[in-house]
């Protein structure tokens, strides 16, 4: 069974994992109301998406 012949030091270790990182999701202002929402969704606060009203349904 094949074993590592040396122990991985730390910082080899975390230079391997420099690109596991989380991210901030972005966020666009919905071009009806201005609220900051996810792109490619619809808006909760007004319902439209690309100028449409899509939801109805909305508090």
């Amino acid at each position: 069974m094949a074993v590592p012949f040396r122990k991985v030091s730390k910082t080899r270790r975390d230079m391997r994992r420099t690109h596991y990182k989380v991210e901030a999701n972005g966020f666009v202002k919905c071009s009806n109301c201005g609220e900051m929402i996810r792109p490619h969704r619809a808006c909760p606060k007004c319902g439209f998406y690309k100028g449409e009203q899509v939801n109805s349904k909305v508090a």
